[in-house]
């Protein structure tokens, strides 16, 4: 941390959290504790890698620090788990299950805005035409009815580039049906984990995904795939994820011309 808080950038290699282990994942500390609040994830289509899709290309710029992923939960049979849902009985007259988990969804306006201003100015920075907004807002009226009015408001500041948003079901269809329709992505943070690998699909491989974290000062670049430690040493893992990840330091540092080549 220390030197990545002293150097600014940092291109790191993938790290798995084992599933149901109670450890919690490096990489949302990294996003939390350095405030890399803008994942981005370009996915376009490679010659000779094999899928069934052309002309995708398409940037998802999900939302880093906090929704679903905040780690804000409370373990089943808990005092505080007990005090919750206590509190939510009497508030709202609903009754969750004594033997419930509970995760908190968090969506503040300003994590939406700047988020969505993050992706707005990518579009506009390199020549992208259109952002879409997914959400559910339809069902979580509070939480993504916040994140859709924010990001409504701030694409009214970005007249050059065409702004609409979609409901997230939609989107997975239209993924699969019409991915040439789509531009920049631009999503809360639970949502942007499954419609990354979504769009990893399309152009068909995790192995040709990079992606980057971004905050205000500090970027960490790296593949969007995980360790895959069963395949050490097989030489069977595709390299361009960490390769391409990169060309993006290189770009987001100014080598636009390394980066080229």
């Amino acid at each position: 941390l220390d030197s990545i808080r002293r150097n600014k950038v940092a291109l790191k290699g993938p790290v798995t959290t084992p599933i149901g282990s109670g450890l919690r994942s490096v990489n949302v500390a990294l996003r939390k504790e350095l405030d890399l609040y803008a994942c981005l994830r370009p996915y376009k289509i490679y010659p000779g890698v094999p899928t069934p899709f052309k002309d995708v290309d398409i940037v998802v710029v999900r939302e880093n620090t906090e929704d679903l992923y905040s780690g804000i939960e409370f373990a089943k049979d808990s005092s505080q788990t007990a005090e919750l849902l206590d509190f939510v009985s009497k508030t709202t007259g609903d009754r969750i299950k004594a033997d419930s988990a509970v995760s908190l969804k968090v969506i503040s306006q300003t994590a939406s805005r700047r988020i969505v201003k993050f992706a707005c100015d990518y579009a506009r920075q390199n020549n992208r035409k259109k952002v879409t907004a997914i959400h559910k807002a339809n069902i979580l009226k509070f939480s993504d009815g916040l994140f859709l009015n924010t990001a409504r408001q701030v694409a009214k500041e970005y007249h050059d580039i065409e702004f609409n948003d979609m409901l997230l079901d939609t989107t997975c269809m239209e993924l699969v049906r019409k991915p040439w329709q789509f531009d920049v992505l631009v999503l809360p943070n639970f949502y942007g984990d499954f419609i990354s690998e979504l769009c990893a699909g399309l152009v068909g491989s995790m192995g040709v995904a990079p992606g980057a974290n971004i905050g205000d000062d500090i970027a960490v670049f790296e593949p969007t795939h995980g360790s895959a430690p069963k395949y050490a040493g097989g030489n069977k893992v595709n390299p361009m994820a960490m390769m391409l990840s990169g060309v993006m330091m290189l770009r987001y540092l100014g080598e636009a011309d390394t980066a080229n080549k």
